[in-house]
């Protein structure tokens, strides 16, 4: 569940790495694995490489387990190993259990996954502006329609050992507000899952982790898996940050049903052989093939009604990963990462765990097990590209994102993505501000597949969607929501970011050359102070950059609680406002006739970039942003 955020938080950081790495010559790819023991020893370079202590590892066939183990060490400070019982956290990939309850309900006859959710909790747990002709349904939580913010840094942070669901959803019901007609858009909210789990509650009579326990874990054989910190006679692993050494403290998630499952690749190998086998376990049916068959396609967005298969289900989502359309689930917390992801046609999936956060490494190991349990299978023919449809041509144009996951974060993804869409008669091409193009060929109706070397997709992953009442939108399979904007903000935002980086920038270098100069001369008073207020102005902004990128190793508890790093963000960014007021003022309010020229030029162009940032930043609740309120 925290695997995405950060993603999104660290955005601008992301982009401005990958400009750079993008043009580097690539590292040769390593040789698949075609063996176990292969396998083994990949997945060993890998941890000793990226500094990640261990990985639990299930790899399962159609007739049965394969390998449930794992490589490296549970715990760096007793070298105790990682084994097929050591209980590793999976994160997100707990979703899912609460999806598969409200399928066994559906199908006792007890829920309707179209009912509103008023129906069974009332309106207290939620606000929507369209709830008279929109209303939020059950499906749009499970498949993360609702339009709701994710949940906010403060609940993240928050630690919450034997709280109830209903005592952690009341906790905050700030961030589960609808920003948009609910089934239109897919933008991912944890919360979502636990507002389905207090409907389980509500019509079972059970708390969410019993309920679980005896319907689905006990029946598919997980036995070891637990929504709770695990007893401490139990093999455990702990969780490292990215350096592999430094120990996070158990994290006690506020809202459990969203990504709190412990569980080892034991209970992960008897979850994936459910799959496998269509919900059957010994010959008894826990879900049918039918529910599961549901869990994996989408509904409710715009590009699922206009025909879009391949996305996110009900805690189950589909991807194309080396020509192969693969089904399941990723998950992080503090210190781990988890996949799983099944073939359910081939019957062979597998799951892994890390105990570190290391992202680098999770993209390694999820390369080396998928290639590894992929080898000598035939990939899903790719269809002939059909005819451009006639509409196309109507999509040429710029878009900006328009269902962000994070609604503090919006500034940013808002302005990194920006995407300049073309339509020839052969492809549809996307361009972003940076990166490589992506190119799409028609498939069917509204639909497009990827269509580029190293990504030739056998089904359709993008949607033209109709257009309505709110303008034009593209959307992907996996919640990418793009909406067409006019050139002239494309410019004005492209211009705006150009000129405020211009700003900052050459104060920086303005400032350090005058910092040098005033050894060796005198300065005007007049100059001085213009000056200074635009130093501070950018020194104020690069430190609040600064803050993010190195508090972002313990991103919760440095943002998410108040400590020395949000507060010290809240203050910068409160200062930056300040420092541009007094920028702006001395140069178009103040009366500087002895002031050069120069200078003063130099400081009415600089304070207006500084003051559009000002303006946007502000707009976004930016300026003076309290992270842990």
């Amino acid at each position: 569940m925290i695997r995405s955020l950060l993603r999104v938080v660290t955005a601008s950081i992301a982009v401005l790495s990958a400009s750079l790495s993008w043009a580097a010559d690539p590292a040769p790819a390593p040789s698949v694995p075609t063996t176990l023991p292969q396998l083994q020893a990949r997945l060993a370079d890998i941890l000793k490489e990226a500094h990640v202590p261990g990985v639990s590892v299930a790899i399962v066939r159609a007739d049965g387990p394969e390998w449930m183990g794992g490589v490296g060490k549970a715990d760096v400070a007793t070298g105790r190993d990682v084994t097929g019982e050591t209980l590793f956290r999976i994160g997100s990939t707990s979703k899912a259990f609460v999806s598969l309850s409200l399928l066994q309900l559906v199908e006792a006859g007890k829920v309707n996954l179209n009912d509103p959710v008023s129906r069974y909790l009332g309106d207290q747990w939620f606000q929507n502006p369209w709830e008279a002709t929109d209303p939020t349904r059950v499906v749009d939580l499970l498949e993360h329609t609702t339009g709701w913010d994710d949940m906010h840094f403060r609940e993240y942070a928050k630690q919450a050992p034997g709280m109830s669901l209903e005592e952690g959803l009341n906790y905050d019901h700030t961030s589960r507000v609808a920003r948009w007609r609910p089934g239109t858009r897919m933008a991912y909210c944890n919360s979502g899952l636990a507002v389905a789990a207090l409907i389980v509650e509500k019509v079972s009579g059970q708390r969410l982790e019993d309920y679980v326990r005896e319907h689905l874990f006990a029946p598919i054989g997980m036995n070891t898996a637990t929504y709770f910190e695990p007893d401490a006679a139990l093999p455990v692993t702990t969780l490292y940050q990215e350096d592999g050494k430094t120990a996070f403290a158990y994290w006690h998630i506020l809202l459990r049903p969203a990504g709190s499952i412990n569980a080892s690749a034991r209970d992960m190998a008897a979850y994936l052989s459910f799959y496998l086998h269509r919900g059957d376990v010994g010959g008894h049916p826990v879900v049918s093939t039918g529910a599961l068959d549901r869990m994996e396609v989408p509904t409710r967005t715009w590009a699922a009604q206009d025909g879009l298969t391949l996305g996110y289900g009900l805690s189950n989502y589909g991807s194309v990963e080396d020509g192969f359309v693969f089904h399941g689930h990723d998950g992080g917390v503090n210190g781990g990462l988890t996949q799983i992801a099944y073939l359910k046609d081939a019957g062979v999936g597998y799951f892994f765990s890390i105990n570190a956060g290391n992202g680098a490494a999770f993209k390694q190991i999820s390369a080396a097990i998928r290639g590894y349990v992929t080898h000598g299978l035939h990939k899903p023919t790719v269809p002939a590209p059909a005819v451009m449809p006639s509409f196309a041509s109507d999509y040429a144009g710029w878009y900006r994102p328009d269902s962000p996951r994070s609604q503090n974060t919006y500034f940013v993804e808002r302005l990194l993505g920006l995407t300049r869409v073309s339509v020839s008669q052969d492809a549809l091409t996307l361009a972003g501000l940076t990166g490589p193009q992506l190119h799409y060929v028609p498939v069917e109706g509204r639909t497009f597949r990827r269509h580029d070397a190293d990504a030739e997709e056998p089904v359709a992953s993008l949607a033209l969607v109709t257009p309505n009442g709110e303008g034009r939108f593209i959307a992907s399979g996996l919640g990418g929501t793009l909406k067409q904007v006019s050139v002239w903000q494309v410019v004005a935002s492209v211009g705006g970011l150009g000129w405020f980086a211009f700003s900052t920038v050459s104060t920086l270098l303005y400032g350090l050359g005058c910092l040098a100069g005033g050894l060796f001369g005198r300065r005007r008073p007049q100059d001085r102070t213009m000056r200074l207020w635009l130093l501070g102005a950018a020194v104020s902004f690069t430190g609040a950059v600064v803050i993010l990128i190195t508090g972002a190793a313990d991103l919760l508890t440095h943002f998410g609680e108040r400590s020395a790093w949000s507060m010290a963000l809240c203050a910068l960014t409160l200062i930056y406002a300040v420092a541009t007021a007094g920028a702006v003022w001395e140069a178009f309010g103040g009366n500087h006739p002895r002031a050069r020229g120069g200078v003063h030029a130099y400081a009415r162009v600089a304070s207006i970039g500084f003051l559009i940032a000002l303006v946007y930043l502000a707009a976004y609740g930016v300026i003076g942003i309290r992270t842990w309120g």
